[in-house]
């Protein structure tokens, strides 16, 4: 089973991720933060890995805290998953359109840890949601998930567009990344460690 769960408790948050990276994209998400739930939805469904995600964070605050150790134990549930490495693909990319968005994701699951996020949007807010919280939490996610993660807007005008087009093609890079590769069991490095 390629699965885990990983619990976060600080005084800002309590965090609760389970994984299973052979679902099927089945998702129980509540965070307290709609739009990131939302956002969630879309990373589970599109990468076929199953997700529950509870979490309960000062959101009397703002929503900082809640979205960033979401993004850590989500990391971190999807590096104890994936285990050794043997056997998957390790490198996943997507380009993805919705509407006016077009966003490209390129990954590897290096266990260097390294975000490049050119993700610029046209307003602050998505609702009540801060935008630029989309790359605290894919910073997040990438630290602790030992993931090198680059995600590039080629184009878009609507900032929900943008967010969701970017953890869709997340997701489905995600999901060619951590898929078993029927030609090759051994760890896919010429180093032999990851």
């Amino acid at each position: 089973m390629r699965d885990a769960t990983i619990t976060r408790k600080t005084a800002e948050t309590e965090i609760s991720v389970s994984v299973d990276l052979d679902g099927t994209g089945s998702a129980t998400i509540s965070t307290g933060v709609g739009f990131f739930d939302h956002m969630l939805d879309q990373l589970a469904k599109h990468s076929l890995i199953d997700m529950m995600i509870s979490a309960k964070g000062d959101l009397h605050i703002d929503d900082h805290h809640t979205v960033e150790d979401v993004g850590i134990a989500l990391g971190q549930a999807i590096a104890r998953a994936v285990g050794d490495k043997r056997g998957i693909r390790r490198y996943g990319h997507f380009a993805l359109a919705m509407d006016d968005a077009q966003i490209a994701c390129a990954l590897d699951l290096s266990a260097r840890p390294y975000l490049i996020c050119n993700l610029d949007f046209p307003t602050a807010k998505i609702g009540t949601f801060d935008t630029e919280l989309v790359r605290e939490f894919f910073q997040a996610l990438a630290t602790h998930g030992g993931i090198t993660l680059h995600i590039d807007k080629r184009h878009g005008v609507n900032s929900h567009h943008i967010a969701e087009a970017a953890f869709k093609s997340v997701a489905k890079s995600l999901r060619m990344a951590v898929e078993k590769d029927p030609r090759n069991d051994a760890l896919p490095s010429t180093k032999g460690a990851l």
